[in-house]
């Protein structure tokens, strides 16, 4: 065996010049997990902002006061419900299985939108009752927590109804089925993130 023969059959031995690109899903699953910590770093900021911020409530309401947890936590169930939905479905995407997987994004989009409903009534109440994010410093960080990860939840909801629609006209491709897998990611990272507001926030009203 020649020594190019030899440099070719093993692996960390191969010059640069003759290694080929990494494959398509290592260079697509590396890319969204830079996103998602992109996105944690984006919350974790947001959580320290509003550790500080929470007792500044210029004279107004307290976040006691202002806080059904009752509400919040029926929210809560809506959101982690829509995680195990979403993890049936993405293992109906690993099977193939069209009809399983429409049932449960399906599931999961409906719950998505019970949770986002409910948010937005929250924040409506408060709002009516001049609690709104300009009152204080502690509701503008409210507000800016809180509505970022409406708006990411948002979002993962038109990402999902796309999905459907590729699976619709493009069926099973492997582009479609590493899709699906980011968007698994995606929404169990914002679950995990809801588990924070629904802890610090919430339960850790004083």
């Amino acid at each position: 065996m020649s020594a190019a023969e030899h440099a070719l059959s093993t692996g960390p031995g191969i010059p640069l010049a003759l290694r080929g690109p990494a494959p398509v899903r290592v260079v697509a699953g590396f890319g969204f997990w830079l996103f998602l910590l992109s996105d944690i770093i984006l919350f974790a900021a947001l959580f320290a902002t509003y550790s500080v911020l929470s007792g500044s409530t210029a004279g107004g309401p307290t976040a006691a006061e202002l806080f059904d947890k009752k509400h919040v936590f029926l929210e809560t169930v809506c959101l982690l419900a829509s995680s195990v939905t979403c993890g049936f479905g993405s293992l109906a995407v690993q099977r193939t299985d069209a009809r399983a997987m429409y049932f449960w994004m399906a599931t999961t989009f409906v719950l998505g939108v019970c949770f986002l409903t409910m948010e937005g009534k929250e924040f409506a109440g408060m709002v009516a009752s001049s609690a709104g994010p300009s009152h204080s410093a502690f509701l503008s960080a409210f507000f800016t927590l809180v509505g970022t990860h409406g708006l990411h939840v948002s979002l993962g909801l038109v990402w999902l109804l796309i999905m459907l629609l590729q699976v619709t006209t493009l069926g099973f491709r492997p582009m479609v089925s590493r899709r699906f897998f980011s968007f698994g990611l995606f929404w169990h990272a914002l679950d995990i993130v809801w588990i924070g507001v629904f802890t610090i926030v919430y339960l850790g009203a004083k």
